[in-house]
């Protein structure tokens, strides 16, 4: 059955909203066929964080040494089992009962497209939600224009609503070790080497609260925010400067060269 993995990090004092995304996630509405996958990694080993949430035959747990979202994002990737992968925080939620189908009715309807993304609208502490600033207009995004817009310090679309093939996200090398902007850096990668869609409708709702990583004074650090974001760049660049590109005859070969 084909599969689209949703791929969650969490750390101790960062699950308060961890349950309602459970809700959002048993809520979704998938086509026909497809199931869902969520796998849940603990950034540190409590021995209890996880309880959280129910046990179930679509959810997968686990945790490994503390090392930040990227790290837990790339210990989860060795369970991913789908062909799609899509990564939500902990405290963030999905819009609709549709948005995943959305992703996944495109990309299986548009074989040629590596990856999607789409608006996102921030959920105030007073309920308010508000749109993003940057949003390009729904179709083919041009192929630079992320990569552009984060070299201006003005990123078009949140990293946390990409959904790509999951190929894609390992042939890229997945998230840089770095300890802010990995989701963006995942999204500027796979932007330098396939195309990709703007989806018209929102994809994530993002929880702006005090306790957010985002809120912090070492996350709006001038110096880190500036090397971390160079360095996603200057590997984006120098996947734009290889020329390859996804799909290829390589991504398509099995192990012996089928």
């Amino acid at each position: 059955m084909p599969t689209i993995t949703v791929l969650t990090p969490v750390h101790m004092g960062g699950h308060a909203y961890l349950y309602e995304l459970y809700e959002c996630l048993a809520d979704q509405k998938l086509p026909a066929d497809w199931r869902i996958e969520w796998v849940v990694q603990e950034d540190g080993r409590t021995g209890g964080l996880l309880d959280t949430i129910p046990d179930a035959g679509w959810i997968s747990k686990g945790a490994s040494r503390w090392g930040g979202a990227a790290q837990a994002r790339t210990m989860g990737l060795a369970r991913a089992t789908g062909t799609l992968l899509r990564c939500i925080d902990c405290d963030d939620l999905l819009p609709d009962q549709q948005a995943l189908a959305r992703d996944v009715e495109f990309l299986q309807a548009n074989r040629s497209f590596g990856w999607t993304v789409a608006p996102c609208v921030d959920l105030h502490a007073d309920g308010l939600l508000t749109p993003g600033p940057y949003d390009p207009p729904p179709g083919p995004l041009a192929q630079r224009a992320l990569l552009d817009g984060a070299r201006r310090g003005e990123l078009p679309v949140m990293g946390t609503t990409l959904t790509a093939h999951t190929e894609l996200v390992r042939l890229v090398g997945g998230w840089p070790a770095i300890p802010a902007f990995e989701d963006a850096a995942l999204m500027l990668f796979c932007e330098a080497v396939s195309q990709g869609w703007m989806q018209g409708e929102p994809g994530e709702i993002y929880r702006k609260h005090p306790g957010q990583h985002t809120a912090t004074a070492a996350f709006h650090d001038q110096e880190e925010t500036r090397v971390r974001r160079q360095i996603a760049v200057d590997r984006a660049e120098t996947l734009h400067t290889s020329g390859w590109r996804w799909p290829s005859e390589l991504s398509h070969r099995g192990p012996e060269g089928d």
